[in-house]
């Protein structure tokens, strides 16, 4: 059985006198005043076809956001939040757990959160954008915008490393498969791969380490065609062959992908681009991102667009690597979406300058313009004087200080969540988390 909210509410832990305390309860009034965040959340959490009113009693909709927002907020694991549920009367009566009632375990939580769509958190945000206008906390009118990287959750990436991976995932679920009773045959290649890349890394002239390059090759592949030869083998018909050799299948191509880069790469001497490169087995979705030449970051490139209320207005993923000057009309063009309509005044970092985004930006009525540099471009052309291109130009350094505040604090800088999907669920999480603290802090003044 699963529901919206609680029939009747828990009977609470007392509230007390503190600051964060009063901060959840204006976190708590937010929601309550938006229980159609609830109804979005339940639709997530409910598979399709399902009556919701059937099964066990579970933790209700509402309960789940809000123990979403609560481990974003403090940037807990699901065992840290586990503890806190039980051991905080604060944040019991913040997630309405009641005095008497039992509370969840970590793989509850987990189960439920990772439930929630991108899409359900997107919603949800937009819904908070409109009610800040609605308060006269955020206008609308006056945008500032960035782009920034959040991580993926790998270890730094080298080819050697790779398909020491590919041959020890392969391994172990061949070894599942065998344990499980299926009748394959295969060699345990994983001490010899493991020994082969630590020759690659300890390896301090070329010719050695590529000779340990082409062994890794060799025994790689080797895997590959076991693992290739035990999906003929698996039954068809049975759930644990399927989802094992589902598994190996998807792992083998990867490793196949792998091999190849690394042959073109060592073999071959070739310079592979960086699209057609594979960073990580694990989270194969993660981009290379290089940022102002110098760092070399793996995950994504997101474009926040931030208010003067410091609210985030919006927030996207990007594929790729693309340039800021390609993102201005998407950005704009969803800000105003958001908004009801164009902004007045809107501030970009320098690398988001072109004079065709100038004029781009001119022909959907926003009126004052500002590039942190102005790639030849007069004031004159982007505002109507120069004490407002400099009050634009002050404003646009408050987005340095948002994302900041959403990487401390919120875990914005690396997401732990898993596949391309998990990553955007993270990454707009932290923002509702993040837009809710600030919205109840203006509340509260």
């Amino acid at each position: 059985m699963r529901k919206i909210h609680q029939d009747q509410l828990p009977l609470p832990p007392t509230r007390i006198a503190h600051p964060h305390a009063k901060e959840l309860d204006g976190i708590s009034l937010i929601l309550d005043r938006h229980p159609m965040f609830a109804v979005l959340v339940l639709q997530d959490l409910v598979p399709k076809g399902v009556d919701p009113a059937r099964g066990a009693p579970g933790l209700t909709a509402d309960q789940v956001l809000r123990a979403a927002i609560v481990k974003q907020m403090n940037q807990y694991t699901y065992e840290e939040l586990a503890f806190h549920l039980q051991d905080s009367a604060t944040y019991r009566r913040f997630c309405r757990v009641g005095i008497a009632d039992k509370p969840p375990a970590a793989s509850t939580l987990q189960e439920n959160i990772k439930r929630i769509q991108p899409a359900t958190w997107e919603a949800i945000n937009r819904q908070l954008v409109t009610f800040a206008r609605q308060e006269e906390v955020e206008r609308g009118d006056k945008l500032r915008a960035d782009c920034t990287v959040t991580e993926t959750h790998i270890h730094a990436p080298d080819d050697a490393a790779q398909l020491w991976d590919t041959v020890r995932v392969l391994t172990r679920l061949l070894g599942q498969a065998v344990d499980a009773g299926f009748d394959l045959q295969f060699a345990d290649r994983t001490l010899a791969a493991k020994r082969r890349r630590m020759e690659v890394l300890n390896a301090k002239k070329k010719k050695p380490r590529n000779k340990a390059y082409r062994a890794l090759l060799k025994i790689t592949g080797e895997v590959i065609a076991f693992a290739e030869a035990a999906i003929e083998m698996l039954p068809a018909l049975i759930p644990l062959a399927i989802a094992i050799g589902t598994e190996l299948r998807h792992f083998a191509d990867l490793g196949r992908r792998v091999v190849d880069q690394t042959r073109r790469r060592v073999v071959l001497g070739e310079k592979v681009p960086a699209k057609e490169k594979i960073v990580s087995i694990f989270e194969p979705h993660t981009d290379i991102i290089i940022k102002d030449r110098r760092d070399v970051l793996y995950g994504h490139k997101l474009c926040l667009t931030v208010g003067a209320s410091s609210l985030v207005i919006d927030m996207f993923v990007e594929d790729g690597n693309p340039a800021d000057s390609t993102l201005v009309e998407r950005t704009v063009d969803r800000a105003s979406e958001i908004c009801g309509r164009p902004p007045r005044q809107i501030a970009f970092d320098g690398g988001f300058a072109s004079k065709a985004n100038l004029d781009k930006l001119k022909e959907r009525g926003v009126k004052d313009i500002c590039f942190s540099k102005r790639r030849g471009m007069a004031i004159s052309e982007m505002a109507k004087s120069t004490w407002v291109y400099r009050r634009l130009w002050r404003f646009r350094a408050g987005v340095e200080g948002v994302i900041s505040f959403l990487k401390r604090g919120f875990g914005l800088g690396r997401c732990n969540w898993r596949g391309l999907q998990g990553f955007k669920s993270y990454a707009w999480s932290s923002v509702v988390a993040c837009n809710l603290l600030i919205l109840a802090r203006h509340l509260i003044e």
